[in-house]
């Protein structure tokens, strides 16, 4: 362990007392048509070729002639101007094949969904409040695996072994979905290696040995599937008692060239949403529908890409040198901290004044996820540097915890990780030249983090199937084995349990410190072990832990007491997503996250809010 002076910082004020003001007057207007867009509903009725009513229908409204967006900066919205956006509304049909959406006082567009049948497009006059559509059902093979979701894809691609299977999810589904209609798409093997190049310069650590034989594997086994689609099995289950007590809106943020990464509810009741490779932040109030777009400030001499330049030298457009990636909230003030990845900084926002301050940090790389404790100290990862910091705030230091590593070769690796991310800056390929082996053995990586109620700081390191605690008053780390591939992220439930997502397990676990025991629970998935989830939060007040499902276009929520899951269908295909964050009143938000955006059916990242009636 060792100390940071940072009494030397020096603050980046950029956003002024008369922005402020303007947004404040701005917003009561704002607020007003945000509600009157609501005040009428309207009907829509969903039945079969047989006039017979359709239950569980996922029926999305959109307008028809939405308003353009602003994209002034840059392809952007010009910071700190609220827009108020044309959200996209979801809800399920219940068991009379009806579903009720708001009036939205214009034309609107209807997308109806359904597993098994043909998807439907009904567009309705301003002033037209009952639809009513019939849907046919789809017979053509191809056609209904290509509508099923990545991880059916995904679940019946055969590349060899468990194990091989069990790493290519872990380490090829990090960024963005494996199975989706673009990566399942005609590739030769050269194509492959090409690709899985491009992903190792961007963090993958897939074995070499896999490297080296996946290409094959992956090529024949998707154009296998493409001609034998009835081989694609599961996806979802839809459940009409869930369904059509649901409803979902999605408010458009960034564009295909934005990579929306964590998010946080803020004390203010707005939500905001880290923007990583557009240094953007996004203040949304799911009220009014205003979105306002916040630039993370760059200091002079910060280069494109910031420290891991190379990650983005061939990406086509991004205007980062921070790379924003997780928030957590100060309950004393309410200032937002957001780790910048590709800096050895802090950022901090004062959502009133909309200033950023800028704290800068003599040792670490890569700080990654994001949490403040009872005592105002902001705890975070520093992933490849393999350790976790602290900063004081009263004290204005930061305090780094180096973390154990797994042998000689691991230490002089991550000793010297600023060097070979310099060395790769310059343009030397070193993270295709350097072999990997099956435990990634250099990157620990310490990844998610949570404090208990007790005070003591938990982080899971993903690559060493291990958790860890830190005592913050003795500095003291205990680390402990996991029996799960792939610890990413974790949280604390209200008894002080901890809740941590086994990223290449496909499942969720539960570590009780009290007794040191662990509990498995499979995600409800078919096929079984096909979904990678990403993150995770709980819902203390009603013992909810809702977790990510990035390969199944699903959010997924287990009932603690009962230990039963229900399951979220989201809208669009290709969702991916990384974070939840759970409101007061039990509603949830996450957001499409993929790398890149493009990804995402019509290429627009939105955040999505799920309400529950």
């Amino acid at each position: 362990m060792r100390a940071i002076d940072n009494s030397g910082k020096i603050e980046d004020l950029f956003m002024k007392q008369k922005r402020f003001t303007t947004t404040l007057l701005c917003l009561p207007a704002l607020i007003a048509a945000g509600m009157a867009a609501t005040v009428q509903a309207a009907l829509i009725t969903v039945v079969d070729s047989k006039g017979k009513p359709l239950p569980t229908v996922m029926v999305t409204q959109s307008m028809a002639n939405p308003a353009p967006a602003d994209r002034s900066d840059n392809g952007y919205q010009q910071p700190g101007k609220p827009h108020v956006a044309d959200t996209d509304i979801t809800a399920f049909t219940g068991s009379l094949g009806t579903a009720n959406l708001p009036d939205r006082s214009g034309e609107t567009s209807y997308r109806l969904r359904k597993i098994g049948y043909k998807e439907v497009t009904v567009r309705a006059p301003k002033g037209q409040a009952a639809i009513r559509a019939t849907m046919e059902v789809e017979t053509d093979p191809l056609k209904l695996a290509e509508a099923k979701p990545a991880n059916a894809w995904l679940g019946a691609l055969d590349l060899g072994s468990v194990d091989a299977k069990r790493h290519f999810q872990m380490q090829c589904g990090f960024c963005h979905q494996q199975g989706s209609a673009g990566t399942r798409a005609e590739r030769s093997p050269e194509d492959w290696h090409k690709t899985i190049d491009r992903m190792i310069r961007y963090g993958s650590r897939l074995p070499t040995e896999l490297q080296k034989s996946l290409p094959e594997k992956l090529s024949a086994g998707y154009r296998h599937l493409r001609e034998n689609p009835a081989l694609v099995q599961g996806g979802n289950s839809w459940d009409a008692a869930t369904l059509e007590r649901i409803r979902i809106t999605e408010w458009p943020i960034g564009n295909a060239m934005s990579q929306t990464h964590d998010m946080l509810i803020a004390a203010n009741k707005l939500v905001y949403v880290a923007d990583n490779i557009q240094d953007r932040l996004y203040e949304i109030d799911p009220v009014s529908n205003a979105v306002t777009v916040y630039k993370i400030p760059h200091r002079p001499g910060d280069k494109p890409g910031g420290l891991i330049a190379a990650r983005l030298k061939d990406f086509p457009s991004h205007d980062d040198t921070s790379n924003a990636h997780s928030l957590a909230e100060s309950q004393k003030d309410g200032h937002i901290f957001i780790t910048p990845s590709a800096q050895r900084r802090l950022v901090e926002f004062d959502p009133v004044t909309k200033a950023f301050t800028l704290h800068e940090m003599d040792g670490g790389f890569y700080p990654h996820t994001i949490r403040v404790d009872a005592q105002d100290n902001v705890w975070f990862t520093l992933a490849l540097s393999n350790q976790v910091a602290k900063f004081d705030r009263r004290a204005q230091k930061f305090t780094l915890y180096d973390l154990p590593t797994r042998g000689l070769k691991e230490k002089l690796t991550v000793a010297s990780i600023d060097v070979l991310f310099k060395l790769m800056s310059w343009g030397l390929p070193l993270a295709n030249w350097m072999p990997v082996d099956w435990a990634s053995s250099g990157t620990p990586l310490p990844y998610g983090i949570d404090i208990t109620p007790d005070g003591k700081v938990w982080f899971a390191r993903l690559h060493t199937r291990e958790i860890g605690s830190i005592d913050p008053a003795t500095g003291k780390i205990t680390m402990v084995p996991t029996p799960i591939l792939g610890p990413r992220r974790l949280r604390a439930d209200a008894q002080g349990n901890l809740w941590i997502v086994a990223f290449g397990d496909s499942k969720i676990a539960r570590y009780s410190p009290a007794d040191g025991t662990f509990a498995l629970f499979d995600l409800p998935v078919q096929p079984k072990g096909s979904e990678t989830p990403y993150g995770l939060n709980v819902d203390k007040k009603r013992n909810i832990v809702w977790v990510n499902g990035n390969q199944s276009d699903a959010l997924y929520g287990f009932d603690i007491a009962s230990q039963t899951w229900r399951t979220i269908p989201l809208p669009r295909r290709t969702t991916f997503t990384r974070d939840v964050e759970v409101a007061e009143d039990g509603t949830v938000y996450t957001a499409n996250s993929n790398f890149p955006s493009w990804h995402i059916e019509d290429g627009q990242p939105t955040l999505i809010q799920v309400k529950m009636k």
